[in-house]
């Protein structure tokens, strides 16, 4: 599966990956309470719920618990990448067992990808009204990793899901069991622009939140970008 493409060691001081700030909020039970007890009680009926936590625990499906990381700055986002995922669908690295961190070296990498996913999430209610925060997790990546750079034709890079999304995910099956960190390929929506898909939770090293980036649908399919948005919604 691996015969013939390029596997490169590369170290990365500084990438880039765009979470929503829902994420980043006060968990939801905070409003619910009055005391520090009641909180407990409740964030434990919450913690019974939540995939991530469930995963830790027992793991997800195709992720031991033995894979998530402990101990380490944001490791909650490190490992939520990988504890959660389409249901019954693919992405291009990744399938709806196991998560990914896809990241990118520039923030307007990440833009082009999360804007053209929104908008066709958008599209399919016909409903281009939409408000939606992210805010950048930086990370540092380091380690050996199939490099698409130079295989611009892999099938996995096709912009046809039918066909680039298989063809990833089999080649990041072969990446994984070769003991591999992930995948370095080009933007498929941004050109010029350079992604990696990182297979492993511990590979994702040094994560530090960064600006907050406001995308705004207002009824056509280009949303408006406010960049270092100071209160998120």
């Amino acid at each position: 599966m691996l015969d013939g493409l390029t596997i490169t060691r590369e170290a990365f001081a500084r990438t880039v990956r765009l979470v929503t700030t829902a994420r980043l909020r006060q968990s939801v039970m905070a409003g619910l309470v009055d005391t520090e007890d009641e909180f407990a009680a409740l964030a434990e009926l919450e913690g019974a719920t939540s995939t991530r936590l469930a995963a830790q625990e027992r793991g997800f499906e195709s992720v031991s618990a033995a894979e998530f990381v402990y101990g380490v700055p944001h490791a909650k986002f490190i490992n939520a990448a990988f504890a959660y995922a389409k249901p019954r669908a693919l992405n291009r690295f990744n399938g709806p067992g196991r998560g990914a961190w896809y990241a990118a070296l520039e923030t307007e990498t990440c833009l082009r990808e999360v804007i053209f996913h929104m908008t066709e999430f958008l599209a399919q209610d016909g409903d281009f009204n939409a408000v939606v925060d992210y805010a950048e997790m930086h990370a540092s990546l380091a380690g050996e990793y199939l490099d698409l750079r130079d295989h611009p034709d892999h099938p996995s890079l096709n912009r046809d899901k039918a066909i680039g999304y298989p063809a990833g995910n089999a080649v990041a099956d072969a990446a994984r069991a070769k003991g591999l960190n992930g995948v370095i390929y080009p933007s498929i929506r941004h050109i010029g622009g350079t992604c990696i898909a990182v297979l492993w939770p511990h590979a994702v090293q040094s994560v530090a939140p960064g600006d907050v980036i406001r995308l705004t649908w207002r009824g056509d399919r280009t949303p408006r970008v406010e960049r270092g948005v100071t209160e998120a919604i």
